[in-house]
């Protein structure tokens, strides 16, 4: 089988994936398939920072823009739907790019992840269900502890959803919940250029602390006001996104704006740093360092040149 030739271009938030996923596209006649997990969200335009209209008129985003927050979603189902994109664009002679920040995204097009029964036995899960009710959330976290402590240290209790698929691929004997876990072998259809693109630290931290400023000004307090007004709270998965999370604390009177502004520069600095984290533990990644240019536009030139060696 020839595996087919892919582009990923991973990194931190607020590192600039879209504007350099779309100067690759330009220059490799490809198509973005996004790898974000707020980004594929209707109605959650500005604070999931989503790629502008004219942004998506300057090259064909995939998997953006077209779920409901209301909806359920899963890992498996974001594999089935980049996976079709991605043989969609192949078949079209063109370059898929994946350009994201989610890092379990990124594992389900790389890997050679089965997710069959993931959608679980509606027995075990009425039962883990119940025991929620019954026992509180924190028994059923207790529960993923002795099975995969990895996993439990990654999913907050109090996201029972998320514990519970979590232990019924488990209890069904998939070896897919860490991300990273020995048994995965790479997928064998693809042939993937991968690279990650870094800043400075302190480069990076303040192009957060700017776009989180830009967030507000654009007004992410209004779209958050719109999304609770079509009945989502802070228990929805779709609001449980850095940006989202925090504003709903504000507009409950839980915290003033500035320190709702402050946690959601905050959260984004440690998002940003365990991303990078876990880009940086794929052995074929290259990183990037955008910081080692004067110019942005340099620095774009430089990211062709390379991606153009390479490809």
């Amino acid at each position: 089988m020839n595996k087919k030739r892919i582009l990923v271009i991973a990194g931190p938030t607020a590192v600039g994936k879209t504007e350099y996923a779309i100067e690759a596209a330009k220059a490799f006649d490809g198509e973005i398939v996004s790898c974000d997990s707020m980004q594929l969200y209707k109605y959650m335009d500005i604070g999931s920072a989503k790629p502008s209209p004219e942004e998506r008129g300057q090259a064909v985003h995939h998997l953006i823009d077209f779920l409901d927050p209301r909806e359920d979603f899963s890992v498996a189902r974001y594999q089935e739907l980049a996976k079709a994109a991605i043989g969609d664009i192949l078949s079209r002679g063109r370059l898929p790019i994946i350009s994201g920040g989610t890092g379990l995204y990124l594992n389900s097009i790389l890997y050679d992840m089965d997710f069959a029964g993931a959608s679980g036995d509606p027995g075990l899960r009425g039962k883990l269900k119940a025991k929620a009710e019954a026992e509180g959330p924190e028994a059923l976290h207790r529960m993923l502890s002795e099975l995969d402590p990895d996993a439990a240290g990654r999913i907050h209790p109090n996201n029972v959803k998320k514990v519970i698929r979590a232990i019924e691929r488990l209890e069904a004997g998939e070896g897919h919940v860490r991300p990273f876990d020995g048994n995965i072998s790479e997928n064998p259809d693809y042939d993937p250029l991968m690279v990650c693109l870094t800043r400075d630290r302190e480069e990076l931290y303040d192009r957060i602390n700017r776009r989180v400023d830009a967030l507000i000004d654009a007004g992410l307090i209004d779209e958050v006001k719109k999304l609770t007004g079509m009945g989502l709270t802070a228990e929805d998965i779709s609001m449980k996104g850095i940006g989202y999370k925090e504003i709903i604390e504000y507009l409950d009177g839980d915290v003033t704006l500035e320190d709702a502004v402050d946690k959601i520069k905050k959260n984004t600095r440690h998002y940003a740093k365990r991303q990078l984290t876990w880009f940086r533990r794929y052995d074929r990644i290259h990183l990037f360092d955008l910081s080692a240019y004067l110019t942005d536009q340099e620095a774009k030139r430089g990211f062709i040149n390379w991606l153009e060696k390479k490809l």
